[in-house]
């Protein structure tokens, strides 16, 4: 019954560390400023290689900001924000194995019952194909409106699809999580 448990708990650890590799979101800021003084932002350029992004880009940033308390202004807000993204094909290699398989049979365990190697002769076919994959930087930040000082920047970078709506979904996702706990707390200066 261990084992059982150990497979589980194995199964949940794999299927766990692929749903934290899906998206991965990353935020820095300048740990000297003070945040709680900005509280209006305006819109610099946003730079896309799909133009209906650069719209779906701004809507997601201003529904979180706004959801902090900030506010938009058409030009001069304390913050200036900028976005960029970079699309690039990722090779990534996938390995199909045949005749591997368990059950009944010339495998291991005990009387001939358990996981194995199904041909007798335990060698396995592999075929490895390389993919394309399509994968899409997306950088936002955070200027002072007077200095021109970097104060914060958010980094995603996520597998797209060929579906735009599933990736509208993951913007939205990824720029969600990367306001999730902005503003930062700092000491300010």
């Amino acid at each position: 019954m261990k084992y059982l448990d150990n497979i589980a708990l194995a199964g949940a650890l794999l299927l766990g560390s692929a749903a934290a590799l899906a998206g991965n979101v990353r935020t820095d800021y300048d740990h000297g400023a003070n945040f709680a003084q900005y509280h209006t932002y305006s819109w610099g350029k946003v730079q896309t290689s799909d133009p209906f992004f650069v719209s779906r880009i701004q809507e997601a940033v201003d529904k979180q900001l706004q959801a902090k308390g900030w506010q938009l202004a058409p030009s001069g807000g304390a913050v200036t924000i900028f976005a960029s993204d970079n699309l690039h094909n990722q090779k990534e290699s996938e390995t199909m194995y045949d005749s591997l398989g368990g059950g009944w049979g010339g495998g291991w365990g005990w009387g001939g019952w358990g996981w194995g190697i199904g041909n007798p002769g335990g060698f396995v076919d592999a075929t490895t194909t390389t993919i394309n994959q399509p994968v899409g930087h997306l950088v936002i930040d955070l200027f002072e409106g007077n200095s021109k000082k970097l104060l914060w920047r958010g980094l995603a970078t996520e597998d797209l699809s060929t579906n735009a709506n599933k990736n509208t979904k993951s913007l939205d996702g990824d720029i969600h999580k990367m306001f999730e706990h902005f503003p930062p707390k700092s000491s300010g200066g």
